[in-house]
């Protein structure tokens, strides 16, 4: 026997025999594999397709209640942060400006009376500090950390204690008839102007990004859920068509059930969402918009009657050129802080959709009138060197454009307060117009998916 290729024969032994070689076993069929030659060949008989077409069925209905849970819960609160958090904080972070601004312009104020500051003008200038304090510990509660935000904030709290005790100065060497207090007050007024009204700014701006971004969440339609409502009304549809073709009954009673389940949802799904985003728009446009040019023409007013007591204190020290023309700094100032008031009036005015948001905004166009027309007197006399009648018309206890200021400010006070009426009212009814629509759509999905389960298990039971 000849040798075996690659075993050495022995002397006086017979050569190996190699084992023989069994064949490689195919490889085992995956479990996916199997599940679906299963499905194939139920698929060949009626009764395995009716399984097939009850379990799919199911699986729509289902699919569509989750979804639409999903977003309209994502919808629903990103609705209630509209009107319970991002607004307010909006809101808040306009009033810290307008705090700061009017506490600015109080301080100027006081500072031309001299000795003679009034306990009211005081008790202004204290209370508008603690509301920004009290603003800028209710923003750094809801301030994400390490955002823009908590920096602004930080820095505000910074700042506010070293305009504070600028003021103080001020005020104390003025009483004492030292030149020095013009300087201190002065000094105060830059370190607001220039630093703290700008971050102030910025928070209102970071806190208006975040209201945007809640209405953007709030208001797109939910065409996902949409999509498989309707995915799964033609299913069931369907079935219905194919039961009555098979046996010629008319209804089969849990796919109707299942039916009429699954036009509910989607009804209320569309009806309920279209209402909110009719409620949601409309404190947009008749609020969020009103509002942000009402909180913008007060603050306007508030610089221009800072910048027109400045003017006072400053006597002069402080000029700009422009144009090659010499101008008082404050004054100057003044001027573009009265345009932007009157465009914002006017802009007010026209957002107004009602008469009680329109009547204190042309009231305060007409305050602002006349306080141009009594400015233009006082800076006449401030500029012939009559320094007291110009202190008396801008100071003083009757005709002075103080009066006007504060007719202003009071009247953009109540619009404003109007406005934010009008933005809880629409955001609310926006709100609720999704009130248990994730409840109510995942509980109906649920018996959808059983009556159209049924139906199919009544036709399956015919062939038993």
């Amino acid at each position: 026997m000849p040798a075996t290729p690659g075993i050495p024969a022995q002397p006086g032994r017979p050569a190996p025999v190699p084992a023989p070689v069994s064949p490689t076993p195919p490889g085992r069929r995956t479990a996916f594999a199997e599940g679906v030659d299963r499905v194939r060949a139920a698929a060949t008989t009626e009764p395995g397709r009716l399984r097939i077409i009850g379990a799919v069925l199911a699986l729509l209905v289902v699919a569509f209640g989750a979804v639409t849970a999903w977003q309209s819960s994502e919808r629903a609160a990103a609705a209630d942060d509209v009107l319970h958090s991002s607004q307010p904080l909006s809101s808040g972070a306009a009033a810290i400006y307008r705090s700061l601004a009017d506490a600015n312009t109080t301080a100027s104020s006081g500072f031309l009376a001299g000795g003679q500051e009034s306990a009211a003008s005081r008790d202004r200038y204290e209370k508008d500090i603690r509301t920004a304090a009290s603003g800028l510990v209710t923003a750094a509660a809801n301030a994400e950390p390490g955002s823009a935000s908590e920096a602004t904030i930080a820095k505000l709290n910074r700042l506010l204690p070293e305009y504070k005790g600028l003021i103080e100065r001020a005020r104390t060497y003025n009483r004492q008839g030292y030149p020095v207090g013009g300087a201190y007050l002065r000094y105060a007024n830059e370190k607001m102007q220039t630093r703290m009204l700008p971050a102030a700014e910025d928070l209102y701006t970071t806190e208006n990004q975040r209201l945007d971004a809640d209405y953007a969440d709030a208001t797109p339609y939910p065409w996902a859920a949409i999509a498989l409502g309707l995915l799964a009304l033609a299913a069931l549809g369907w079935a219905q068509h194919r039961t009555y073709r098979r046996t010629n009954r008319v209804l089969n009673h849990g796919l109707v059930a299942g039916s009429a389940a699954t036009a509910v949802v989607l009804l209320w799904l569309v009806v309920g969402h279209t209402i909110a985003r009719s409620g949601l728009d409309g404190s947009y446009d008749h609020g969020i918009r009103s509002l942000s040019v009402l909180h913008d023409a007060r603050i306007a007013s508030l610089k221009a009657r800072g910048n027109e007591n400045l003017s006072l204190v400053a006597r002069g020290a402080e000029t700009i050129t422009v144009g090659g023309k010499p101008y008082d700094a404050y004054y100057y100032d003044f001027d573009k802080d009265m345009a932007v008031l009157g465009k914002g009036l006017s802009r007010a005015a026209t957002l107004a959709d009602d008469r009680a948001g329109s009547t204190p905004v042309k009231a305060a166009e007409g305050n602002m009138a006349v306080w141009k027309q009594r400015h233009a007197s006082a800076r006449a006399e401030d500029e012939n060197g009559n320094f007291q009648q110009a202190l008396d018309k801008v100071i003083g206890a009757k005709g002075a454009t103080g009066e006007c200021f504060d007719s202003v400010d009071a009247n953009l006070a109540r619009a404003i307060d109007h406005e934010q009426a009008e933005f809880q009212r629409s955001a609310g009814d926006g709100r609720d117009a999704m009130t248990g629509l994730p409840v109510g759509a995942a509980v109906l999905a649920v018996l959808g998916a059983a009556g159209a389960a049924a139906g199919i298990g009544r036709r399956l039971s015919e062939y038993r």
